[in-house]
């Protein structure tokens, strides 16, 4: 591979590569961060929504032991029971769900938040027990194991971490270019403990099947982010033949459902390097695309299905480009997001993702019309028996950790998905998308007797409402007394047994930010 067709495959990682010299290190769990896990602990009265699609069912109390669920009582535990346990959680009229899972997560630019807790403690505070990092960090000698080996411990306050490497990264040998090469780095990455491998395109399909298949016998996961830069060779469907486990983003569908050419059409002055230009051309692929409901569209869904792949759309990430007024105002930005992080979002000629140099009206339409395509392509892929999870990619584009994973699941239900359904994504089927590769059920996507103890309470019914779980919550007017309250968001959050004041986690996150005001 020439170093010119590296550099296409790279851009999207080396534009978010951040300044690890600068990165702070994650400060050991401090004693008031979290409490247990206890002997037992009692969760009392709640309603439960258990993450298999199943309806709620309550009042339920929950027994936890250690960092496993032991027991579930409907109607209330025993008496007997409830006689020696260390803690005990009052959840009545209160809901509460599995964990989490966020497939998409990265945590490590210096110029945006040199501080990982301060994602990590957004997540939590979202109810988010589990997140997979593509990559956490990217470049060499990068926390992303230590990191996920001190969650695993709690010895950081921090959601569980599932490390992937990008492609090609992480060690000094440069891009695999051959389909050796491909092999010999997917066995070192599988030896130095990364779960999967995240994919960039720009690679010869001849080297994506040697580290598809090569991954499969390491039992890892695969995920790609199939850029415009590659898809002339392999676009979504090809990659999915080659055996790709999980397509992320948007990129590839299109290509492979073009309805008139081979390729799809860029302007003469189209230049990929300019995000500007490279986002607005994003959504004028949509109209070069075959309708819903034809053979082709159908022939493409059916072919995801019956490959097994996984969709992860990460719709909220690209969600400004709808309108970018509207997330520019975002009620949490004040409080939550850090100036530095404000700063990286407003437009910019070299930050990844801050592309609305000179946004218009026309690319908002643009962008409405492309979301209703790509919406219903998720959805038929659904309909259809396949597997969405949820993902967030927070740090970029007005998208803060945390509030972008609620986002995530809101337009999850826009695209059409059930409430029952979204939560199922962003839990249980999440869940199985990591665990799948290893050959294994996973151990947390849902309540049930010997999961571990991953769990959300909160004081509103998020099918219902899922703006209910921002740590903003929702705003309501008292009809009786006139008065504008705010109600929801996550009141605890439980991982590994671990009881999360989430409105805790959200104050040392405001300081964060207020410090950094302060320091300015």
């Amino acid at each position: 591979m020439t170093a010119w067709k590296y550099a296409l495959a790279a851009l999207a990682m080396v534009a978010t590569q951040p300044l690890v010299a600068q990165m702070e290190p994650v400060p050991a769990r401090a004693a008031d961060e979290g409490e247990g896990p206890f002997g037992k602990l009692l969760i009392r009265g709640a309603t439960v929504i258990e993450g298999s699609g199943a309806p709620p069912a309550g009042p339920i109390d929950i027994m936890v032991e250690g960092n496993r669920i032991a027991a579930l009582y409907p109607g209330g535990a025993p008496a007997a029971e409830a006689q020696d346990v260390q803690r005990v959680i009052d959840a009545k009229g209160m809901y509460i769900l599995p964990g989490f899972v966020d497939v998409h997560g990265h945590n490590g630019d210096a110029s945006k938040a040199p501080q990982p807790s301060y994602g990590y403690k957004l997540w939590l505070a979202h109810g988010v027990t589990t997140v997979r990092g593509v990559s956490f960090y990217f470049g060499p000698d990068t926390p992303d194991l230590s990191d996920a080996r001190r969650s695993a411990a709690n010895t950081i306050t921090a959601p569980r971490l599932i490390p992937y490497a990008v492609f090609g990264d992480k060690w000094s040998r440069g891009a695999p270019d051959t389909p050796t090469e491909a092999r010999e780095w997917v066995r070192w990455a599988k030896a130095q403990g990364y779960w999967g491998v995240k994919f960039f395109n720009g690679y010869s399909p001849a080297v994506f099947a040697a580290a598809f298949d090569e991954a499969e016998k390491q039992q890892m996961g695969t995920v790609a982010h199939l850029a415009q830069t590659g898809v002339a060779e392999v676009n979504a469907r090809k990659a999915v033949e080659l055996g790709l486990d999980d397509v992320t983003h948007f990129y590839g569908h299109f290509e492979s459902l073009l309805k008139d050419a081979a390729l799809p059409y860029y302007p003469e002055d189209y230049n990929y390097f300019d995000e500007q230009s490279r986002f607005a051309w994003v959504a004028r692929l949509a109209p070069q695309a075959v309708e819903p409901g034809s053979e082709t569209w159908d022939d493409y869904v059916d072919l995801l299905i019956e490959s097994g792949v996984t969709l992860s759309p990460t719709f909220n990430i690209y969600a400004a480009s709808r309108d970018v007024m509207r997330a520019r105002g975002f009620d949490w930005h004040a409080r939550y997001t850090l100036p530095s992080l404000m700063d990286f979002y407003a437009p910019s000629a070299t930050n990844h993702g801050s592309y609305y140099k000179d946004w218009t009206s026309e690319d908002e339409v643009a962008w409405r019309n492309f979301y209703a395509k790509w919406f219903a392509l998720t959805k038929d892929f659904h309909d259809r028996g396949g597997r969405v999870t949820a993902g967030s990619d927070p740090g970029y584009i007005y998208q803060t950790w945390g509030f972008a994973y609620i986002g995530e699941l809101e337009m999850l239900r826009e695209a059409g998905l059930s409430p029952l359904a979204v939560i199922r994504a962003a839990t249980l089927d999440g869940a199985r998308s990591l665990y799948e590769p290893l050959g294994q059920e996973p151990p947390m996507g849902r309540i049930a007797v010997g999961q571990l103890a991953d769990l959300v309470i909160v004081p509103e019914n998020p099918l219902a409402n899922l703006k209910v779980l921002y740590g903003t919550g929702h705003t309501r007017l008292n009809r009786e007394t006139g008065a504008i309250q705010q109600v929801g968001g996550v009141r605890w959050t439980i991982k590994d047994g671990i009881v999360y004041d989430a409105p805790q986690l959200l104050a040392d996150v405001a300081q964060m930010v207020a410090e950094q005001e302060a320091a300015r």
